[in-house]
């Protein structure tokens, strides 16, 4: 064993039997650098003794996946505080990263927040709080911080407001007399006592010492851990400026000469300006995550139990599984539950994004934060707190705002260097102005020096990409369409083929009554065969029973019921015997059906499950029941299809019925008599002719599918199991929701170009513009400013997009 030996836990997934537990040691105790290895099935751990300096934790688990396992890991996520730009995201990133057991972290700028992936068995909360704190920053566990979370953002958009004040009022007379010094402005009143030297340096100090404080603290604490970020260029830049100008103060008095110019306002002028700048950007940051607000604004904030045979109000969070809670008319729904007793109607809109309010009585489910329009209802809690299907949505939100984008490795990549980059280029822009430009003239090589300081923060940079992601996220999730991270945001975009699943998906998924034929009275004909049908537990007879009944037909009680599988029932009604079934059942029973035939297959061809009724002993009529097409089916594949999307249909269905579905949606290409598993086969089989594949499904058999897909899309009614499985959610079950997710994630991406393209072209243009003398420091100041606050505004567009009107107008894009 080496003498610098670590030792690791493991928590492993997958282990069924011995031959497991002995194979991944095995494996293990192969690898360069471990000294000893032992799994334990019992406790489905593994114990690792290793030299560091040969190999690491991420090691253990590449292997024990190779072995076709899993490691079991833990996400907590962080309110971060004192991050500035991009460089101090980058720079927690990396820290985080560097942790052992810690798989991956993501730190976003405009969210404040870090998420990070670890093995509990070898690192644990406090040290990544102790981590961020050592990198100089605040960090605090999310389910702690959360409720504390609005406050602080609020807190600090007051703080850098009354600091912006504060540094307003004081810079105002430095600006004045800057101002005065320009020939179109000579005519200006400049009182005598703002040239004093002495007046300004009052004047300036404060603002450099009490407001720039914070740009000295995040530069020591950048400077002490080895890297550099945007605080590091405004205390260098606006340091300059004041610390020159107080030499040439003291320099001038002590020679008792005329004062020459100074650069008080210089500095005071920056910080002012990028205050103004915080301010603007913490406000603009806080609209960006408006989705998610409106997601919790729908929640009840108290529900009225039972509770020891008493009725009592009390907050949301005391609520418990089991909890007896009681909705009136007009009330939310607290939590999702079970109608226990009453009836009623439900808007479900917020939730499913159906309008027309679905009606409810005895065993329903129903969900939490959906309205009560006009019963009295007693529910049984069963999901609460963070099981709730609108928390479920919260959280889904939160993570993908809270991920990042392929296409901001680029942004992080560049950021991470850019600021050494630019303290060199303004050093050398100094040298020029100092010995070639104006040679001698350090005012002036100064001047030049803190414009290209103070032009090139990253800031932009880093907001560029999640403020977008955040904002498209967020309005996608308004819209029912649950992006489960940036990657999959981004990736949406590039969809060529969708494959839809049949059942559920482009039909409703339910069977229901479509035709009838017969030579009875038809309400009689139905009366009758509704009453036979009744005691029958097939889906085709509930949805046949449910049709008649709808109809305002009362039924009877049959008085004999047989079923008859493959074949139909038996059952006799008010001393009527009465046939129902296939035409293998007419014809055990000698029912002469030749003259209905040509109708029968007509139907048959349309996609409809037709029955044959005959009435002691006589043919009586047919009735038939289909799973009918959802109302919006048609236009959205045509809407796909528009978009220059390949659009399959997928089914397990027979090949007559998959067509007559496909014809009624418009839809070309068709699979039918599919198994569960060869849906997966048939993804594979479009992605190796090079098409990007999205995957529409809502059942348990659609996961392997969903799963192998580009993209995989759950339609949020379906069973949780595709959900788990799928990239995104629909959860309003419309297939506009796919064109919609589609035109989001070309819109997103379109607005994160322009973010980058802007905050690479300005630091492109500005460096140049102010390395030759085009720029005074405080414009520099201005624009640095605008800069972030513009890419963050840009990103709020997106935020205002109608999709609903987009539908209509521009469904094609």
């Amino acid at each position: 064993m080496s003498q610098n030996s670590n030792e690791t836990t493991l928590t492993i997934t997958g282990m069924t039997c011995a031959a497991c537990a002995t194979r991944i040691e095995k494996g293990l105790n192969k690898l360069e650098g471990v000294d000893a290895a032992n799994v334990n099935l019992a406790l489905e751990k593994a114990s690792i003794q290793y030299d560091p300096q040969v190999t690491n934790p991420e090691a253990f688990e590449k292997k024990i996946q190779d072995l076709g396992y899993g490691v079991v890991h833990e996400k907590a996520e962080f309110n971060l505080i004192g991050m500035t730009c991009a460089a101090c995201a980058t720079r927690i990133e990396k820290g985080l990263n560097k942790l052992d057991g810690v798989t991956k972290a993501n730190v976003n700028l405009a969210l404040e927040s870090a998420t990070v992936e670890y093995n509990p068995s070898v690192v644990g909360i406090h040290d990544m709080i102790g981590k961020v704190e050592k990198l100089g920053y605040e960090a605090h566990l999310k389910e702690e911080a959360n409720k504390d979370t609005a406050d602080h953002r609020q807190k600090a958009i007051e703080t850098q407001q009354g600091k912006f004040l504060f540094s307003l009022i004081l810079s105002i007379p430095l600006l004045w007399a800057m101002v005065t010094h320009f020939e179109f402005t000579s005519f200006i009143y400049l009182p005598e006592m703002f040239m004093n030297p002495w007046v300004q340096l009052l004047l300036a100090t404060p603002i450099q010492f009490i407001i720039g404080k914070q740009f000295y603290a995040g530069a020591y604490k950048a400077l002490r851990n080895k890297s550099a970020n945007m605080d590091v260029l405004v205390a260098l830049g606006t340091s300059a400026a004041y610390f020159y100008s107080l030499y040439l103060s003291i320099d001038a008095y002590l020679k008792n000469e005329h004062m020459p110019d100074l650069y008080f306002e210089t500095s005071a002028v920056l910080i002012t300006l990028i205050i103004l700048g915080k301010v603007f950007e913490a406000r603009a940051k806080g609209r960006s995550s408006e989705a998610i607000k409106k997601l919790m604004g729908l929640q009840a904030k108290t529900a009225v139990v039972i509770r020891g045979g008493m009725e009592a109000e009390i907050p949301l969070e005391q609520v418990v599984t089991g909890d007896i809670i009681l909705v009136k008319p007009g009330e939310k729904i607290p939590v999702d539950g079970e109608i226990l007793e009453g009836r009623s109607a439900l808007d479900e809109s917020m939730i499913t994004g159906e309008s027309v309010p679905v009606d409810k009585t005895v065993g329903d489910a129903v969900i939490g934060a959906t309205i009560n329009k006009n019963g009295f209802l007693q529910i049984k809690a069963t999901k609460v707190g963070r099981d709730t299907a609108l928390s479920q949505i919260i959280k889904v939100v939160e993570e993908a705002q809270g991920s990042k984008a392929p296409i901001q490795r680029l942004a992080d990549q560049i950021s991470g260097v850019f600021v050494p980059i630019v303290v060199g280029l303004a050093i050398l822009t100094f040298l020029i102005w100092f010995f070639f430009v104006s040679p001698g003239d350090f005012a002036e090589a100064l001047e030049k020096l803190i414009a290209v300081l103070v032009i090139a923060c990253p800031c932009a940079l880093g907001l560029a990409t999640p403020t977008s992601i955040m904002a498209g996220s967020g309005r996608a999730a308004e819209y029912g369409i649950l992006f489960k991270g940036g990657e999959h945001l981004e990736r949406t975009q590039r969809i060529t083929a969708v494959m839809l699943d049949k059942t559920g998906t482009v039909t409703n998924g339910q069977p229901v009554l479509t035709d009838i034929s017969t030579d009875w009275n038809e309400e009689e004909f139905l009366k009758l065969v509704g009453s036979a049908e009744k005691q029958s537990e097939h889906p085709l007879a509930q949805a046949i029973v449910n049709g008649i009944q709808e109809r305002g037909i009362a039924l009877d009680a049959a008085e004999r019921f047989e079923a008859i599988p493959g074949f139909g029932i038996i059952a006799e009604v008010k001393e009527r015997t009465i046939l129902i079934g296939t035409r293998k059942l007419m014809g055990k029973h000698a029912i002469n059906i030749s003259h209905v035939i040509g109708q029968l297959e007509e139907l048959e061809n349309q996609g409809k499950t037709t029955m044959l009724a005959a009435i002691d002993g006589q043919y009586a009529g047919m009735i038939s029941v289909a799973d009918t097409i959802k109302e919006t089916s048609r236009a959205a594949v045509a809407r796909l299809k528009k978009m220059g999307l390949k659009v399959v249909m997928i089914t397990g269905d027979n090949e007559r019925t998959a067509a007559a579905i496909a014809r009624q949606a418009g839809i070309d290409h068709v699979i039918a008599e599919v198994l569960p598993e060869g849906k997966a086969d048939e993804v594979r089989k479009l992605q190796e002719e090079g098409q990007i594949v999205a995957m529409v499904g809502d059942g348990i058999n659609d996961a392997p599918a969903l799963a192998l897909a580009d993209i995989g899309m759950a339609i949020g009614t379906g069973t949780d199991v595709a959900m788990e499985a799928a990239d995104i959610t629909l959860i309003r079950g419309d297939l506009n929701s796919i064109a919609d997710a589609i035109f989001l994630s070309k819109k997103t991406m379109q607005n994160i170009r322009e973010n980058l393209f802007w905050a690479f072209g300005y630091n492109a243009l500005g460096i140049p513009v102010a390395a030759v003398g085009f720029l005074a420091p405080w414009l520099a100041g201005a624009a640095m400013a605008f800069s972030s606050v513009s890419v963050v505004l840009n990103a709020l567009r997106l935020q205002r997009l109608d999709l609903k009107k987009i539908r209509v107008d521009k469904g094609e894009k």
